[in-house]
């Protein structure tokens, strides 16, 4: 296959590239892009207690990490705490255990908060866990105004393709307006929302979909502020930051980048009126894809994920985490997250890619796709507009019907070798291989996060807890912003799962809708 001129007649570079740092965004969002500063090298991480993963940041901030990324277990992020009888069996396996604002003071224990940039991938639970990290800043005497970050807050995806939800789709988006009304007054540095296509791809969207789906989430995130949170765009749009997949088609990521830089700016401008640049760019995040990750010749997982690496980078992210090879086994292990960030760091001070501004601008292949990303992605937008948005597309199944789908699709594909995975049907080793040292969750450090949390239980001043629940509870059933009360409830060591028990019984729990 050969692309020319003849692949771009229409092409108008001002119109549709301009230059680096100019609306629409294609070639970037800042004009020196990596040549003035590099992306922010953010490994995702946390597992067990809270020691155990301030251990492993500390690790990770030693060896160049530039920003932290936390990972909750499941109990976290679904509102219960480590004691209760569902927990058991998920406590710090997918994630550090999170229950009092105890935990988070040992997560973040000799961690300037002040300085340091932190990103926390919590969606159903997000109100809980940041107003647990203000809490832990105020308590050192740091302001939220300086504090910098983002908390992840999209719970639209967890309906999509996820599942960690717990309050109906109607509930859960007034949650995410009241951080992003709250952080817009008191954190101005913070990114209040990460609308993420990440676990949309990881479920089997395609790439137009991943962009599609994810986009529509923003515009419906971006509504509900300006009806319910009384704001006008151009202050709040400017903290809205994004979450991408690098998956394995390595030209397509670069230019999927690309388009959605170029169709969110459009969106912005054209629906929203935004007039400040900085609410049409579209910043993101990338995590190299997990899904793509084998357990056969996992060692083979380092090169996918190096390729998936500097698609991100020529597609111009803003921060990235390169997965480890081991993690299609388990949590990574040090010498493997040493790697994974090793990978960011050579492309970063070694290749010399940094050095010249989107490097692969003007290529026939990379801007005929970009168009073509563009078309079939807003070809999809106005399916989902038509259904009535983002919330009306979920009840109606056609997000996951879309993705079920193409998940099929791709497995078939493999299944019949018509899609290579090497070392899983393509050049297969059937000798047995010797598997690497797997990193395990000690059933020690379950039984000391649990007797943590019951201790912390009955040290505290419960009437002050008790007291600081029911205004939340005031507060919630009234339809009223509930960072605040949230925030005091923290204080007095109320736990993730108390608090969302209150928030259960003011808002109801979200069933699924079997849809065939």
């Amino acid at each position: 296959m050969l692309y020319s001129p003849e692949d771009l007649k229409e092409f108008d570079y001002r119109r549709d590239l301009g230059d680096p740092g100019e609306y629409p965004f294609t070639r970037g969002i800042y004009p020196s892009m990596y040549s003035g500063k590099l992306w922010t090298m953010r490994q995702y991480a946390g597992y067990g207690t809270a020691e155990e993963s301030n251990r492993r940041y500390k690790y990770l901030l030693d060896h160049g990490q530039t920003g932290l990324s936390v990972a909750f277990d499941l109990p976290t992020q679904m509102g219960y705490d480590s004691d209760h009888p569902l927990s058991e069996g998920e406590v710090g396996k997918t994630g550090v255990a999170i229950d009092t604002i105890e935990d988070m003071e040992i997560l973040f224990a000799g961690i300037p908060l002040d300085r340091v940039s932190t990103s926390m991938t919590i969606n159903a639970t997000a109100a809980i866990l940041l107003a647990m990290y203000i809490a832990v800043a105020e308590k050192r005497n740091i302001l939220p105004d300086v504090l910098q970050g983002t908390v992840q807050n999209d719970v639209l995806k967890e309906y999509i393709a996820r599942g960690a939800y717990i309050y109906p789709p109607a509930a859960s988006i007034k949650i995410t307006v009241d951080i992003i009304s709250f952080c817009s007054k008191h954190l101005p540095k913070w990114n209040t929302i990460s609308v993420s296509g990440y676990h949309i791809r990881e479920a089997g969207a395609t790439a137009a979909q991943e962009v599609a789906f994810t986009l529509a989430n923003g515009i419906a995130y971006v509504q509900s502020v300006i009806e319910q949170g009384g704001l006008e765009v151009d202050a709040f749009a400017p903290r809205i930051s994004f979450f991408f997949n690098a998956h394995v088609d390595f030209f397509e990521e670069v230019a999927k980048f690309r388009a959605a830089r170029r169709i969110w700016a459009k969106i912005m401008k054209k629906e929203f009126g935004a007039k400040n640049p900085k609410s049409c760019m579209l910043r993101f995040h990338t995590q190299t894809a997990g899904s793509s990750l084998t357990a056969q010749e996992p060692t083979n997982n380092a090169v996918r994920v190096a390729f998936q690496a500097l698609a991100a980078v020529l597609g111009g992210t803003q921060s990235l985490h390169t997965n480890s090879f081991d993690e299609a086994l388990s949590l990574p292990a040090e010498d493997a997250v040493r790697l994974a960030l090793r990978t960011q760091q050579l492309i970063a001070y070694e290749s010399n890619i940094p050095s010249v501004v989107d490097p692969v601008g003007g290529s026939y292949y990379i801007e005929s796709l970009t168009d073509k990303l563009e078309t079939d992605v807003n070809d999809y937008l106005g399916e989902i507009e038509a259904m009535g948005g983002s919330v009306s597309a979920i009840d109606k199944g056609y997000f996951q019907k879309e993705i079920h789908k193409s998940a099929y699709t791709y497995q078939r594909a493999v299944e019949r070798g018509e899609k290579n995975v090497i070392g899983v049907n393509k050049f297969v080793d059937k000798r047995k291989i010797r598997r690497n040292v797997t990193l395990r969750v000690s059933p020690k450090w379950v039984r000391k996060q649990k007797a943590r949390t019951r201790r912390i239980r009955q040290k505290r001043k419960n009437r002050f807890v008790q007291s600081a629940l029911g205004a939340l509870r005031k507060d919630a059933i009234a339809n009223r912003n509930v960072m605040k009360p949230i925030i005091d409830c923290v204080r007095e060591y109320a736990t993730v799962g108390e608090i969302s028990d209150v928030l259960r019984e003011a808002y109801g729990v979200y069933k699924e809708k079997i849809i065939f």
